[in-house]
C-alpha cells in the first residue's frame, strides 16, 4: 500500500464512483480500477460493493477511509511544514473549540489570522467538548480547545483557565439575579443538562457532583440552541458560565446566580495528539489562541482565572 493508492481510494470513496474520482484526479478510469483491484488483493478484502450506479464502501472500506484520511492529512501537513515557506506560517490548521471559547475569542482569532497570516488557511469548528475530542482523536482537527478532557496517554494537554459555574434561567424560575444559590437548592430546580458522556463531563471538574446533577436533571440536551430555547421558554434552568447565554443575560431575558456550597468550576484545556508533532503553523496558532485567551481574561471579557 502506498500514498497514491490511498489517495485514489479516498477519491473513489468521496465521489462514490470510479468515473467521478477519475474526473477529479484527472486520471483514466481504467487506471483507478486497476489500483483498486490491486489494493483489495493486497488487503485480502473487498473495499466497495459494485452497484449499477456506483460504488458503496464495505465496512472494511469505511475503516480504511478513516485511516487514509488521517494519513493523507498528515502527509500534506508534513510537506507544507518542511518547505522553505513554512516558517512564514503557511499551510492548513484545523481547530475545534468549545462554545464558550468561540464566544470569547473566535471572531478575534479569525480576524487576526486573516490580517497577519494571509498564507495560513484556518478551519474553525464549534461543537460540544465531547464531540470536539472525538474529532481530534480521528484527526479531523489538529487542536482542540475543550473543557475537562479525560486522562488519556494519546492526548497532550495544557490547562489554560478556570471558570466558575452559575445557574442560568428565567428570574421567575430561579430567583433574583446574582443572589447565590446552594448546590442542594439547585438540585430542587428543573435542571437542563448536557447529554451524559464526554459532553456532560465538560460541565464541571467534580465527577461526583456531576452524577448528582445527571440523576436529577429534567432534560438532557446536546444542542446549545435547544438549551437556549428551553431556557427562554422557562422549561428549566442550566448550569453554565458568564459566557453561556451571554446575549440573553445581557438583554435581561435570563438571569444568573452563582452556585455555592460548594462552588462549581471547570477547566479549559488545549489538547493535541501526543504522537503527532506540531507544524510551524500549528505552533503559531496555538500561541495566538493562548494570547487571545489571556488578553480576554485580563480585560474582563472572559470572567475566568488562569489555570494553576
Amino acid at each position: 500500500m502506498d500514498s497514491r493508492q490511498l489517495r485514489y481510494f479516498a477519491a473513489i470513496h468521496d465521489h462514490g464512483s470510479l468515473s467521478g474520482a477519475a474526473n477529479h484526479l484527472h486520471v483514466a478510469t481504467s487506471a483507478l480500477s486497476h489500483h483498486l483491484a490491486n489494493l483489495e488483493a493486497d488487503l485480502g478484502t473487498k473495499l466497495f460493493i459494485r452497484r449499477p450506479r456506483g460504488l458503496t464502501p464495505t465496512a472494511a472500506g469505511e475503516r480504511l477511509y478513516d485511516h487514509a484520511r488521517a494519513i493523507l492529512r498528515s502527509m500534506e501537513a508534513a510537506e507544507q511544514d518542511v518547505r522553505g515557506e513554512a516558517r512564514d506560517v503557511a499551510g492548513e490548521v484545523s481547530i475545534g473549540m468549545a462554545h464558550s471559547a468561540v464566544k470569547a475569542i473566535g471572531l478575534e482569532l479569525i480576524e487576526t489570522v486573516l490580517r497577519d497570516y494571509p498564507r495560513l488557511k484556518l478551519s474553525l469548528s464549534e461543537s460540544l467538548s465531547g464531540s470536539t475530542l472525538v474529532h481530534l482523536m480521528s484527526s479531523e482537527v489538529d487542536l482542540a480547545v475543550v473543557y475537562n478532557p479525560p486522562q488519556d496517554t494519546t492526548l497532550r494537554t495544557q490547562a489554560v483557565l478556570e471558570e466558575r459555574m452559575v445557574c442560568v434561567g428565567r428570574p421567575e424560575l430561579i430567583g433574583k439575579a446574582d443572589v447565590p444559590i446552594t448546590f442542594d437548592d439547585l438540585l430542587e430546580l428543573p435542571i437542563i443538562l448536557l447529554k451524559q458522556g464526554l459532553s456532560a463531563r465538560a460541565l464541571m471538574d467534580d465527577v461526583n457532583l456531576l452524577k448528582k446533577l445527571e440523576t436529577r436533571a429534567r432534560l438532557h440536551l446536546n444542542s446549545v440552541s435547544a438549551i437556549a430555547g428551553a431556557l427562554g421558554a422557562g422549561l428549566g434552568c442550566a448550569i453554565g458560565t458568564s459566557l453561556f447565554m451571554q446575549d440573553q443575560l445581557r438583554s435581561g431575558d435570563l438571569v444568573s446566580r452563582p452556585i455555592i456550597a460548594p462552588e462549581l468550576s471547570r477547566t479549559l484545556y488545549i489538547c493535541e495528539l501526543s504522537e503527532r508533532p506540531a507544524t510551524f503553523a500549528l505552533e503559531r496558532v496555538r500561541s495566538l489562541i493562548l494570547q487571545l485567551i489571556f488578553d480576554a481574561i485580563s480585560t474582563g471579557r472572559w470572567e475566568a482565572v488562569p489555570a494553576k
